[in-house]
């Protein structure tokens, strides 16, 4: 008998390696996991790799208590970082991300070939949903028409059910980028259904309402909303049960003032994500936001802002406007050219 999605996750680890890394005969592929991640995942996606005539690399760590820098006394600093020096390509499947780890950090100022794609946590079921069922072109189309609108807009409004209702202004020049799932050219990439921008800090101001996830501390879905009190970017109140109580001691805990502080926003648009408590497919559920806290690395602004860790929290049902127009009224979209593309998308 074959285990469930067994030829569904052979289908979307070969669409992975062959059409969104375009491997090549002979390329190192490194596939970093820990002792949380999926062993499927990691097995199919080997194997589909050397199908393609690349060289697949596993490299399974203990699972860090932590992630980003916070992740690094526990990691084979040296010898990780040795390896993706001299690696063509790299995807995670770790649950506890390396994103912003030294080991991250070096190889991505250093290998200038290199080609990563974040896909912590990922299990069969999100793979196949979110990698092997996806309509890239329509997809593509989509954000790019979603992104265009937001780079032409100055500033921007947000509200949710649970009470979030934010203010902010985009900072001219920096960029807003989306993400299609590809990873075939150097640098480091998302995967697939997200736009995200680093606005102007001191602009955003309000109250900002996790009620999907919150990751890290939190593990799987919210109990209760957690709330923020926002001005000039800075998180000046926490309020919520026992688990806005953990998040606060999480983020003064690093006693560093940039983990009080907003890094970007992030508008979610995967046709197949599910909110299911792995953070890179809830901030990808469609029509909700999601906000990053800590530090900002170097792919969402240019050199960056060190912070020892990085947290993403999600809002679901989004109301967005634009300049006073608005997109989103609940997650679902107004805009008549975004609504007939996403049609297209079964959305």
């Amino acid at each position: 008998m074959a285990q469930y999605y067994e030829y569904e996750l052979g289908k979307a680890a070969k669409i992975l390696c062959e059409e969104l890394f375009k491997l090549k005969p002979g390329e190192t592929f490194v596939i970093t996991a820990d002792t949380e991640s999926n062993e499927r995942v990691v097995e199919a996606t080997a194997t589909a790799a050397f199908a393609c005539g690349a060289k697949p690399m596993v490299i399974t760590v203990a699972s860090p208590m932590g992630v980003g820098k916070a992740a690094d006394p526990m990691l084979p600093v040296e010898a990780l970082t040795a390896v993706l020096l001299k690696a063509d390509a790299w995807v995670e499947f770790n649950n506890e991300w390396l994103l912003y780890s030294t080991p991250y950090n070096i190889a991505m100022k250093e290998n200038k070939k290199l080609r990563h794609e974040n896909l912590v946590g990922m299990t069969p079921d999100m793979m196949v949903r979110n990698i092997g069922r996806v309509d890239y072109p329509n997809l593509e189309n989509f954000l790019k028409l979603f992104t265009q609108k937001a780079i032409a807009a100055k500033h921007m409004r947000i509200t949710t059910p649970a009470g979030t209702d934010v203010e902010f202004d985009n900072e001219p020049g920096r960029k807003i980028t989306f993400d299609v799932g590809y990873a075939d050219t150097p640098g480091s990439h998302m995967m697939a259904g997200q736009i995200s921008c680093v606005p102007n800090f001191e602009s955003i101001n309000g109250k900002i309402v996790f009620d999907g996830s919150l990751v890290p501390p939190i593990v799987g879905l919210l109990q209760t909303p957690v709330g923020l009190t926002i001005k000039k970017g800075v998180i000046m109140k926490f309020e919520g049960g026992k688990e806005a109580i953990e998040y606060e001691k999480f983020l003064k805990s690093f006693n560093h003032p940039q983990m009080l502080k907003m890094a970007h926003i992030s508008y979610a648009f995967g046709p197949g994500a599910r909110l299911t408590g792995d953070i890179v497919e809830d901030e990808r559920v469609w029509g909700a936001t999601e906000w990053g806290i800590g530090n900002v690395g170097l792919r969402q602004l240019p050199g960056g802002i060190p912070g020892p860790s990085h947290s993403d929290g999600i809002c679901l049902n989004s109301s967005v406007w634009f300049d006073g127009v608005q997109i989103l009224d609940k997650g679902q979209l107004l805009d008549p050219e975004l609504k007939k593309l996403a049609e297209k998308l079964g959305k």
